[in-house]
């Protein structure tokens, strides 16, 4: 190989090099956590505070399991519970609300389409928290405070989950399609629930991925809301029983066992879900 050819491939493998460095650092960034969070849920209280974790000693991982099943009257049991409601039904039926707007915004014309469309984007850089206080008094003057609806119907609309379902439809669903339709017959909301959504269905996945994520991760809304620990997600569940771990310590090993069992949802909904997610995040990029 000539000098020149070597002076050519030295800085492709060094900026490849680099690329590698820097995505191995991104893993271990993002997975170590998870790695200690495995590992801890499986240690006693004592070996938690030794700082001991890869021993192989002190393996307590089904007593941790039992204890936090029955920790408080099996209270967490309930959270778990009221999570899944509030994550999977409300992540389905705010995927449905938030792609039939954002259908509604890309095929059909009605005054002031776009002023709307730009009230919906300036709702996405609102951050959840500033609405929070508004939404409690709106909640209180309708008597839902302290009530599973209280957290269940604010989340059912999500701004950026309407612009995703305009990007959806404006990838998916052809103009001609829909006017074929017409032309056999089939009325708007036929046509809707018959043709379009059936073409929109990796928008509806990739929406409601989006939504169960957040609706499960919500903490601040549940907190303000709720007063009943029985109405509790698992996300302020934690965060209770982890400030009284201050002065019970027996509450850090459910907690940490309660936190590893909090994630398998969401893992399990990507692992399931993901070639649709794919297909969903790719819409519009091959033509």
């Amino acid at each position: 190989m000539s000098a020149a050819g070597s002076s050519l491939l030295r800085p492709k493998l060094l900026g490849r090099a680099t690329v590698n460095v820097v995505v191995a650092v991104s893993v271990l960034y993002t997975l170590l956590p998870v790695l200690w969070l495995v590992l801890a849920s499986a240690k006693t209280r004592d070996a938690l505070f030794s700082s001991d974790l890869l021993s192989l000693s002190d393996f307590s991982f089904l007593q941790n399991l039992k204890d936090l099943f029955a920790m408080d009257g099996g209270l967490y049991g309930r959270w778990y519970v009221n999570s899944l409601l509030y994550a999977v039904i409300g992540a389905a039926v705010g995927a449905l609300v938030n792609v039939a707007c954002g259908y509604a915004f890309d095929k059909y014309r009605f005054r002031h389409k776009e002023k709307l469309f730009g009230l919906v984007l300036a709702a996405v850089m609102v951050p959840q928290t500033v609405l929070a206080l508004p939404l409690y008094l709106m909640a209180s003057e309708a008597g839902l405070v302290n009530t599973f609806w209280a957290v269940f119907i604010p989340v059912l609309f999500n701004p950026f989950g309407v612009y995703l379902g305009r990007i959806f439809a404006r990838g998916y669903v052809p103009d001609e399609v829909l006017e074929a339709a017409r032309v056999d017959g089939a009325g708007e909301l036929t046509t809707y629930a018959r043709v379009a959504l059936r073409m929109l269905g990796p928008g509806l996945i990739t929406v409601f991925l989006f939504q169960l994520t957040a609706i499960w991760n919500n903490f601040f809304l549940p907190m303000v809301m709720l007063s009943d620990q029985d109405l509790y997600p698992v996300s302020l569940g934690l965060y209770q029983w982890n400030s009284s771990a201050s002065v019970s310590p027996e509450y850090y090993p459910v907690v940490i066992m309660g936190s590893l069992l909090a994630v398998l949802p969401l893992i399990l909904a990507f692992v399931l879900l993901q070639r649709f997610w794919r297909s969903g995040l790719t819409a519009g990029a091959v033509k």
